[in-house]
């Protein structure tokens, strides 16, 4: 919805005063409203939604933005129109006890027109112009305009008559608009009216294969800028939604937040952190393979972390995927009631594509959720081609970026081959793609998953058993046998093979180490006696050789006396000899 401020912006940008409808995305495509002062011509065929949206714009004046509007009717009187928009949740006997609202049903008869053989409107003037003044209206709806004449055949009365009707209209200053039914060869069965209107809004409702959508597109606008595509529009109990999503231009913000697939394997095979929070995620496989439990283990670790989260399913109804998640261990229901959690349930047939992509838009709108969860996108190609439903999702993706929601779509492959067919071209859109496939080996089926791609964060090229256990979801290392990779019943013999291997090679080696252990002793026991022996032998050596010195030292010491005896000797007789002489 356009702001108050946005729409004051947009009055300074274009010199151009509009008036707000109030009307879910249409403010939007018009770039903050219809002229104002200005009459609107708004038509269509039958059942196009032409009277609900003029009332709408006048019902949401008069609560929204205190502007009360007059509805002049000329074909239901105001107790049949109080009844009919009720049911989308709109009080017109409220409104007009509160002087915000005046219906006025005027039954049309051409002799209460005709004055001396002319046509003439100045009756209607009056009474429309008091209905104006009686509440101050700022908005007036005249539904539908071709009962003012019919049957008139004179052409260059009636168009005299409108012209002059129109030019009223932007006299009394009040923002008018007119409803019209569809022509054969032009908007409108006179061909005039979408002329003198400054902004001309064609509703068309087409049945393409059985499948109902509602469309809207700006015709024209005078003096501005707006969208000139063709918008899907959904009527519901809160009234008129358009969604204005149809080519954005790729500026939306990015972040580098992280959010947890709810698989602690799975993440880790991403970095150990998830993906990107406001990214697209695909998770495409065969039948069985596990894609709606790795949507709801998604689900249920958002709801977790407290992060709202809505789960659009189109095969499932939710009490069934609440029963079936809680066989492996997710308890959805309890984020249910905590309303964190939303289902939304219907087959793909309900609407058309561009009716999805509305009914989408709004529950997003209206719940504000950080996760959203498609299961399975593949079930859209029963109300469309695979074009039209890879550029409904590439809508649907562009909205959500905006947005900064992280999505997750499932998708059914009718084989083993990748290829754009099997995940309807969406997935060179998404930032990561997940491949779930049958690994069917020695009689078994077992589930094998790894990553085609995950954009701006490295991820692990390796195959991964996918288990689902009771316990809840599981990622295991395939084992590599004889014959290569083993799953499933194989991969528990190899384990308990080679756990086997190493019990007995660790008993082998048990045995061996006791052995060593008892040749260790018995050598240690040796060395001890061979150097207890050999300390024996240096003793007796040590002390042969102490006995040998000691021989000598004493032989020294016996000699050294001689040598001393044997002096004194010389000396005495030396002296005898001089005293002889």
């Amino acid at each position: 919805m356009i702001t108050d401020k946005t729409y004051l912006s947009a009055m300074e940008k274009y010199n151009f005063p509009k008036t707000l409808t109030g009307i879910k995305g249409l403010d939007e495509i018009t770039e903050g409203g219809i002229p104002q002062g200005r009459p609107t011509l708004i038509c269509g065929g039958p059942g196009c939604g032409k009277t609900l949206m003029s009332i709408e714009f006048i019902v949401r004046g008069a609560v929204e933005y205190n502007e009360p509007g007059v509805i002049m009717a000329f074909e239901e009187k105001a107790e049949e129109l109080e009844m009919n928009v009720a049911s989308l949740g709109f009080d017109l006997k409220a409104l007009r006890d509160n002087k915000m609202i005046k219906i006025d049903h005027v039954h049309i008869e051409r002799s209460e027109i005709e004055e001396t053989g002319e046509y003439d409107l100045d009756g209607l003037f009056i009474r429309l112009g008091y209905a104006i003044d009686s509440i101050g209206a700022k908005r007036v709806v005249l539904d539908t305009i071709e009962n003012l004449f019919s049957g008139l055949n004179n052409q260059a009365i009636l168009r005299s008559e409108l012209r002059r009707l129109f030019h009223w209209l932007k006299e009394k200053g009040v923002t008018a608009v007119i409803t019209g039914e569809r022509g054969d060869n032009a908007l409108t069965r006179q061909g005039l009216e979408e002329y003198v209107s400054d902004c001309v809004i064609l509703l068309e409702h087409r049945v393409i294969n059985q499948i109902s959508t509602r469309l809207l597109r700006v015709v024209k606008y005078r003096g501005s800028v707006h969208g000139t595509n063709e918008y899907p529009f959904l009527i519901d109990k809160d009234g008129i939604s358009v969604l204005p999503v149809t080519s954005l231009l790729l500026e939306s913000e990015v972040s580098s937040e992280r959010v947890s697939s709810g698989i602690p394997s799975l993440d880790k095979m991403l970095e150990g952190k998830g993906f990107y929070r406001g990214s697209s995620i695909l998770v495409s496989g065969t039948a069985g393979t596990g894609k709606t439990s790795i949507a709801a283990s998604f689900a249920n670790q958002a709801c977790l972390d407290k992060k709202r989260c809505v789960y659009m399913a189109f095969e499932e109804s939710p009490k069934q995927i609440v029963r079936n998640m809680k066989s492996i261990g997710f308890d959805l229901d309890k984020h249910v009631s905590e309303g964190i959690l939303e289902f939304h349930a219907f087959r793909p047939t309900l609407y058309g594509l561009e009716m999805h992509l509305v009914a989408i838009h709004k529950i997003i709108k209206r719940f504000k959720p950080q996760v959203v969860i498609l299961d399975p996108i593949t079930n859209l190609i029963t109300v469309g081609s695979v074009s039209e439903v890879k550029a409904m999702l590439i809508r649907l993706i562009d909205f959500l970026q905006e947005e900064q929601i992280t999505v997750m779509f499932t998708a059914l492959t009718l084989n083993n081959i990748v290829n754009e067919q099997t995940d309807e071209g969406v997935s060179s859109l998404v930032d990561a793609w997940l491949l779930v496939r049958d690994i069917e080996l020695n009689g078994e089926r077992n589930r094998g998953l790894y990553i085609m791609k995950s954009r701006g964060m490295k991820h692990s090229n390796q195959v991964r058993e996918f288990v689902i256990s009771d316990e809840g979801l599981n990622l295991v290392d395939v084992y590599l046998g004889p014959e290569g990779v083993v799953v499933g019943s194989a991969r528990e013999a190899q384990i308990l093979s080679e756990e086997t291997g190493k019990a007995l090679h660790g008993h082998a080696l048990s045995r061996k180490d006791r052995e060593i252990l008892r040749k260790k002793t018995v050598l240690e026991a040796q060395i001890a006696n061979l150097r207890t022996e050999f300390e024996s032998v240096e003793e007796e050596l040590n002390k042969v050789y102490m006995e040998e010195e000691l021989k000598k030292e004493i032989l020294e010491r016996n000699r050294q006396e001689m040598t001393k005896i044997r002096r004194g000797a010389d000396g005495a007789n030396e002296a005898s000899d001089n005293s002889k002489q």
